[in-house]
């Protein structure tokens, strides 16, 4: 197959990180002097300074009064949380293991919050005595909180995750509106509220969770609006005002061919009117929005080293040393329903004299294990770096890791 001189774009910009004599850089670092600081390939590396200008951003363009949670299940690498945690108003967990990560982190108690369908009476117990805000998702926990708080003399703060009536349009993963395991259904949330008041927990308020992954503004300003106009509703039936309200997040970013960066004006403009409502209608409430791969997608990257490039009748084939068992999402396996390239590029080839059509897979014997299918790449051979961008969120830890036995990656943050 013929080099081409050309280079086709093949995914949405990426224009994050800068480019020092062809390469990539780092957290001002190129990207083969990261490498070698590492010390091995694979590896994941996140910029603090990108993390720190996205929150920044979004100080800006969303009202002061609204709280910025950071949903650690998009990226819980304990340095991470940590840089986070000075960054946010609060972390938001999925687990016992996270809650102890954002413990350890410095984050004030009283702004985590924690939800998920099943959550074990250990985790229940752990919460209760952190004193942090746990997301009602069923009946069940209301009765395990009211005994836990009667054996333990420990308060139970919590809020109730709705499971609304409506989804967020056009999300890349749907969490809300019509059946689903999260959370309780908006017409049972009074019943359930009138349990929470008979067995005297300590209420707080609502948390809604529609969708994720969105990139078109109007669907999440429609989202945010339906949210508190339910939780409005549904406060009619409370047991005590109130007081936290998380809209949910759903802010994209872009990974394919033809999409955009997300316009936040519009939806800071929503959420300034919704603020203003709440001023009146719900005056004890501080509303909340609760992001993950929005605050850390972009600033991370996945860096595997070629270890052999071969030709099959025709296609060229680069093989890396690292694959969907590092980078599950990368490959089409994490919840794609068509298998998209994500950006990549040779790291250490950003201003190539040639390009050429090629597929990078990993090392692993599977055919699944397709990092990069039939895009125009810089010419490269073994020992150069391949890198996956948009990689800051559910990586290393959304992936198999043990799978075939191969080696683990390690996470950086610089």
């Amino acid at each position: 197959m013929q080099a081409s001189e050309r280079q086709v774009p093949t995914h949405a910009p990426m224009t994050q990180f800068s480019v020092n004599n062809g390469e990539l850089v780092i957290g001002g670092i190129p990207l083969s002097r990261l490498a070698a600081r590492v010390g091995q390939t694979p590896f994941y590396a996140y910029d603090r300074q990108l993390l720190a200008q996205r929150v920044a951003q979004l100080r800006t363009a969303l009202p002061a009064s609204i709280k910025l949670h950071y949903a650690m299940k998009a990226n819980p690498m304990p340095a991470l949380v940590c840089h986070m945690a000075g960054l946010v108003d609060g972390i938001d967990v999925a687990s016992g293991g996270e809650l102890k990560i954002a413990l350890d982190s410095g984050g004030d108690p009283h702004e985590i919050s924690f939800a998920g369908p099943g959550k074990s009476r250990d985790e229940l117990v752990r919460a209760v005595a952190a004193d942090i805000l746990i997301n009602i998702e069923s009946f069940r926990e209301v009765a395990e909180l009211a005994r836990i708080r009667n054996e333990t003399g420990c308060k139970a703060r919590i809020a109730v995750r709705v499971n609304p009536d409506f989804e967020l349009k056009s999300s890349g993963m749907k969490m809300g509106g019509g059946p689903k395991q999260f959370g309780v259904d908006a017409e049972q949330v009074p019943e359930l509220l009138a349990e929470i008041g008979r067995a005297g927990l300590a209420f707080e308020g609502f948390h809604l969770f529609a969708g994720s992954q969105n990139l078109k503004p109007e669907a999440i300003v429609e989202a945010q609006y339906k949210s508190f106009d339910l939780a409005l509703r549904l406060s009619q039936s409370a047991p005590s005002p109130v007081r936290f309200l998380n809209l949910g997040g759903g802010f994209g970013i872009p990974y394919f061919p033809g999409e955009q960066h997300l316009d936040l004006a519009p939806i800071g403009a929503n959420l300034a009117s919704l603020a203003e409502r709440a001023s009146s209608e719900m005056p004890n409430a501080e509303l909340v929005i609760e992001l993950g791969r929005y605050l850390v997608g972009e600033a991370g990257i996945y860096v595997s080293s070629i270890v052999d490039r071969k030709e099959s009748r025709g296609q060229i084939f680069l093989v890396t040393d690292g694959g969907l068992h590092h980078h599950l999402a990368a490959s089409g396996n994490f919840g794609q329903v068509i298998r998209k390239n994500y950006p990549v590029a040779i790291g250490n080839k950003m201003t190539p004299d040639k390009c050429e059509n090629v597929s990078v897979v990993g090392p692993l014997c599977t055919p699944l294990d397709l990092l990069a299918d039939r895009m125009e790449l810089a010419e490269a051979h073994p020992g150069d770096l391949v890198v996956i961008y948009q990689s800051g969120a559910y990586g290393f830890t959304a992936s198999p890791q043990a799978f075939l036995g191969h080696p683990a990656c390690i996470e950086v943050l610089v």
